[in-house]
């Protein structure tokens, strides 16, 4: 496999377009590449219209002569199946294969993802070219794996949608009275009496813009086709799959995904997944903590197995707001990170820059100087340098965290869709917010989904759990009555899984578990707040603030004014053998870093080691032992005191329990740690 292959090197290298290039530039990117110490290349992944001029006609003699230049030089193959580009030829003649827009507007051809997922065309024909690839490469030694597509996302709202939705819907329900049931169709006069008056929701139907972000009549109907659309795309993903594992079974198929994308639900994805991927690029302005987390998102959908960074950029990204160069050891930094975090390799977009189109300007490895004689370039031979020193090293390292945070899609969307009760609910920074917490002080932590067993953490923090699912309750009443810690806020336990409301007060189907009774919540507006103290200090109440009262919880801390001053903001109840804990309402970083260290503490958590503001610290180990990985994001030298003796790797200095290390600016150690 690309990753886990633990008598293997961290692979290195990534997207490769030589079909861009005349082929008398081809040797010299080999020249370049062998000097930088590139082993892998991604290619193929947007040729469809290359390998198919026409219905009836594939022509592979350019991929050959490339898949032959790439095996001469000895590099590995990570091969693209190019389905995230369907050719103009095929949009002409067959209309249904266009994407319809979120207003009903029936796109043409152009940009990529512009593929109805639900199209009948689409499938065919992109299976046909992903079995014709396995077919004609299953020899070829180079290919260590299969990559289906390119960054799936987006919706349609098409005829061929609408058609499937239905079907969907009846299978999921079976008939019209459940879907009814689930839906609420009887508020408003909605009920469906038959499969064919079920439209999609969107501009046309039930969805509306509404300050300047998309609203929906019917929070049901809108969360089944997010469900619907991921499972669409997922299943376009499937029968690609099936077409190549049917001629290359030994050989592992991914594709690559994108951290937290809302769109679609990766947990359900990577259960089809062989290995996960994702390409990491940070926006601008963007904290560490960001790219920690996504690492760790992407690592936890396959319950802590390692992963494969598939892209990122070598220096600049085109497409944000500023595009700000990376500035000097970023991206040897930044590459460190997500193998700290657990990726298995080092892959970038691009290898050469473009000359045209939209991506032009986005970074690579040769620029548009075309030699060897630029930063960005040494940077790289450097770091391929370095990871050859790696070599049997790290490879299949997991991470053994003992605290957890819950993730999950289908809340994500329910609560984002939710009617109220402010515009400043945001699910993924109710998760930052929490995961800052750890990180900053150096505590592991894993993403798990509602699925994922809960027995070997002490602390699982769930923020937001606005949907708690059928059964997650049980799970999560029997990992406290065990003696595990939880922790939950406000804005959770409203809905169950059809985001049906459940009755007798919030936090619903958690009040036990919890010890609490929330009877109203006030939403604040932007600008405004409350305040409580906790431990000797004040600290602000912001976004929601629950009204609620105790049913056996003792009261950590109240608010400090409004009506409702006085009344318990912060709470912790025993439960069997372990601890629950509510937060009501949402603080500062500062706060969260305060409460949930002594959360950890009264948990047996402990940090990895103490390090100054903006160090970070993280940890891998495997069969060769245990790896403490030091990156120093500050713009100042940095030091920290080693817990234990080991050994630096990259530069073979040894170190005694107690003793200082020192990282300048951007700088990274990796530290073989001696048995405790």
């Amino acid at each position: 496999m690309i990753v886990g292959n633990r008598e293997g090197k961290i692979l290195f290298g990534g997207d490769y377009n030589p079909e861009q290039w005349g082929e008398d530039v081809w040797e010299e990117d080999m020249r370049l590449f062998r000097m930088a110490h590139i082993d892998v290349v991604t290619l193929n992944v947007f040729s469809w219209a290359a390998l198919q001029p026409k219905e009836d006609t594939y022509d592979f003699a350019k991929l050959d002569r490339i898949m032959d230049l790439v095996e001469a030089n000895g590099l590995k193959v990570c091969m693209a199946t190019s389905t995230a580009a369907h050719p103009a030829w095929m949009a002409r003649k067959y209309p249904d294969v266009l994407r319809t827009e979120h207003n009903g507007m029936r796109r043409k051809f152009g940009s990529r993802h512009n593929s109805c997922p639900n199209s009948p065309t689409y499938r065919k024909y992109a299976v046909r070219l992903a079995e014709r690839l396995a077919e004609r490469y299953r020899d070829r030694k180079s290919i260590v794996a299969w990559h289906v597509a390119n960054e799936y996302g987006g919706e349609c709202y098409c005829e061929n949608c609408e058609k499937a939705f239905r079907k969907w819907l009846k299978e999921k329900y079976g008939t019209p009275e459940e879907l009814n049931r689930v839906w609420d169709t009887a508020f408003w006069g909605h009920t469906f009496y038959d499969w064919e008056e079920v439209v999609v929701p969107n501009l046309q139907s039930e969805e509306f813009y509404w300050e300047g972000s998309i609203r929906t009549n019917f929070q049901g109907i809108s969360l089944d086709y997010r469900r619907f659309n991921s499972d669409s795309m997922l299943a376009c993903y499937q029968l690609e799959q099936e077409a190549l594992k049917k001629h290359t079974p030994q050989i592992p198929v991914t594709t690559n995904l994108m951290g937290f994308y809302k769109p679609l639900d990766y947990q359900k994805w990577a259960r089809s997944m062989d290995f996960v991927s994702w390409d990491n690029y940070p926006a601008y302005g963007a904290v560490p903590e960001q790219a920690a987390m996504a690492h760790d998102l992407m690592r936890g959908l396959k319950q802590g197995m390692p992963f494969a960074l598939m892209e990122q950029t070598p220096s600049v990204s085109n497409w944000h707001v500023y595009c700000a160069l990376k500035r000097p050891g970023v991206m040897r930094l930044w590459s460190y990170q997500a193998v700290a975090h657990g990726s298995d390799t080092v892959m970038f977009f691009q290898m050469r820059r473009s000359i045209g189109a939209c991506e032009k300007y986005h970074g690579a490895l040769v620029d548009h100087a075309g030699h060897e004689n630029t930063r960005v370039f040494r940077e790289m031979t450097a770091l391929g340098a370095e990871l050859e020193k790696l070599e049997g090293v790290l490879l299949g390292g997991r991470t053994d965290a003992k605290a957890a945070i819950v993730v999950d899609w289908d809340n994500w969307w329910a609560a984002e869709y939710s009617a109220g009760p402010s515009r400043l609910i945001c699910y993924a920074e109710e998760i930052l917010t929490y995961y800052k917490a750890f990180y900053r002080r150096n505590i592991p932590v894993d993403l798990v989904s509602v699925e994922d067993d809960l027995s070997g953490y002490r602390l699982v923090a769930a923020p937001m759990l606005y949907m708690c699912k059928d059964g997650f309750d049980e799970k999560l009443r029997q990992f406290v009555a065990a003696g595990g810690h939880f922790l939950t806020t406000y804005f959770s336990g409203y809905v169950e899984d059809h985001d049906l409301v459940v009755t007798g007060g919030y936090p619903g189907r958690l009040k036990d578990i919890l010890g609490i009774w929330v009877e109203e919540s006030d939403a604040l507006p932007e600008g405004n707040g409350n305040w409580f103290v906790y431990g000797g200090k004040k600290y602000p109440a912001t976004v929601m603030c629950d009204l609620l009262h105790t049913q056996g919880a003792e009261t950590l801390a109240v608010y400090g004014e409004d009506f409702y001053a006085g009344m318990p903001v912060l709470t912790v109840n025993g439960f069997g053998k372990g601890k629950a804990y509510y937060v009501a309402t949402r603080s500062d970083a500062d706060f969260y870093k305060e409460f949930l260290g002594k959360v950890c503490d009264d948990a047996g958590i402990c940090p990895l080691l103490e390090t100054p503001e903006g160090m970070e610290a993280a940890v891998r180990e495997n069969e060769n032992g245990r790896f403490l990985f030091l990156l120093n994001h500050g713009e100042d030298t940095g030091e920290a005191l080693l817990p234990q003796a080991g050994e630096e790797l990259l530069t073979g200095i040894k170190y005694g329990a107690g003793e200082k290390i020192v990282l300048e600016k951007k700088d990274v150690a990796i530290l073989r740690m001696e048995d405790r």
